[in-house]
């Protein structure tokens, strides 16, 4: 990465101008493209189909930092992600997970502020354009979006933080950390979203989630 911080209206050299759809960033990813409640709300309501459906062959679960949850399947010889097409074109681009919109830049948080970094020599062509960060990411409506982000980041990193101080090997810290996971994946990813405003659902199931 480089030192630099982008903020959503700044430019940065994203762009490809020798992009020839060679899905590099597609394959091999591991776990890495980790699912949000708003990926999984687009996911569902474009695809027309439940966080139980997608978990038969699209996205699996994979446990980080003590948490369980889902990502972006990798499939065959070549790990190619689940939402590839026979031409190697990406089926859900016009909804694709923010992570994909993201690269080749990174996220980085510092309390209630959202900044961007690039991810240097992430993208194997060269030829890399100078676009504003709203723009490539193509997100309606950045400010929720953004505001979505950073309060999920810090549920996540209130939840590892707990489970790194306060949970060790015994049975009765065990179920904690099932109950922590069993009702984290409940509310925000298998309980099922209607299609209009996302983020008035997301700051219910928040509020409910804190105060259960």
């Amino acid at each position: 990465m480089d030192e630099n911080l982008y903020d959503i209206n700044d430019m940065a050299k994203v762009g490809c101008n020798d992009c020839k759809g060679c899905f590099s960033c597609c394959r091999g990813m591991g776990y890495s493209i980790v699912l949000d409640p708003y990926d999984i709300w687009q996911l569902e309501t474009k695809l027309s189909c439940s966080f139980a459906e997608l978990m038969m062959e699209k996205i699996e679960l994979h446990v980080m930092d003590g948490l369980i949850l889902p990502n972006l399947k990798m499939q065959g010889t070549s790990e190619v992600c689940a939402f590839l097409n026979e031409e190697g074109r990406c089926a859900i681009h016009a909804f694709r997970p923010g992570l994909c919109r993201l690269f080749p830049l990174g996220r980085n948080y510092e309390g209630d502020k959202l900044n961007y970094f690039l991810l240097q020599d992430a993208c194997p062509h060269s030829g890399h354009t100078k676009i504003k960060i709203k723009k490539w990411l193509g997100i309606p409506d950045n400010k929720r979006y953004e505001e979505f982000l950073i309060s999920w980041h810090a549920l996540r990193k209130k939840l590892v933080e707990e489970i790194a101080g306060n949970i060790n090997d015994d049975n009765e810290d065990l179920d904690r950390l099932k109950d922590i996971n069993r009702k984290l994946l409940h509310t925000f990813y298998e309980a099922p979203y209607l299609p209009e405003d996302f983020y008035g659902q997301f700051a219910e199931r928040m509020l409910a989630f804190i105060q259960e």
